[in-house]
């Protein structure tokens, strides 16, 4: 987590728990950053993961798609409470705005939102007959990322629906910071099955036995700051 400073706008991998790096995110939470700009598909759930870095206080902003979920509690105490700012974008607008930054299209038009409060003060345009929302790319300074192994030049593959989220985070981001199931020779991967090019790669972070998070949530466990 060396070089993440207070204001910082970090991606995190995963759809719910799936691809979630929450090893990551807990190194971060004792690492100590604060006023972080969060960008997610989710918000957290139960008290382990992103949901301990807002109830720690770390988080300022999220950028998500699901921010409540039937384990959500923090996100929904903190936003309650005017404690933290949301920014909602649909998810496949997420996903493109994500993997524009990484292509270096610096905006698109959509006609999701069109129509609702989310495309208010935004730009719209009509394209065959149908309104379309300017969206602007997602760049961020840390993705955090969970991927199955990696080789020593950062080449990732990826576990099924794991993968999710995880290679256009690695493109959008100035650091990428990978934690990994499996650290393997260079050769051992077959190119065809390199998801990431370890290009887009900066640090990654072997973790054999990554933190369950619904056997977490289910005993109960917080996490807390080192």
């Amino acid at each position: 987590m060396a070089g993440i400073e207070d204001g910082a706008r970090i991606m995190l991998s995963g759809f719910g728990e799936a691809g979630h790096p929450t090893d990551l995110v807990h190194a971060l939470l004792d690492q100590g950053a604060r006023d972080l700009t969060i960008i997610a598909n989710n918000a957290g759930n139960g008290y382990v993961g992103l949901a301990a870095l807002i109830n720690a206080g770390r988080v300022k902003r999220m950028v998500c798609s699901f921010p409540k979920s039937s384990q959500s509690v923090v996100f929904n105490d903190f936003y309650a409470r005017g404690a933290i700012e949301l920014e909602l974008v649909p998810q496949g607008t997420l996903a493109e705005r994500i993997r524009a930054a990484g292509a270096g299209v610096p905006a698109f038009f959509t006609p999701t939102s069109a129509g609702t409060p989310l495309a208010e003060g935004k730009e719209v345009r009509d394209y065959n007959g149908r309104p379309h929302v300017l969206e602007e790319a997602l760049h961020a300074d840390v993705a955090l990322v969970k991927a199955e192994a990696a080789d020593r030049w950062g080449n990732l593959t990826y576990r099924k629906a794991a993968r999710n989220f995880g290679p256009i985070m690695c493109m959008a981001a100035d650091c990428s910071i990978v934690q990994v199931r499996r650290h393997v020779e260079l050769g051992e991967l077959d190119p065809e099955s390199v998801i990431t090019p370890g290009i887009f790669v900066d640090r990654t972070v072997l973790v054999a036995e990554p933190a369950d998070e619904q056997s977490l949530i289910a005993s109960g466990y917080r996490r807390e700051p080192a």
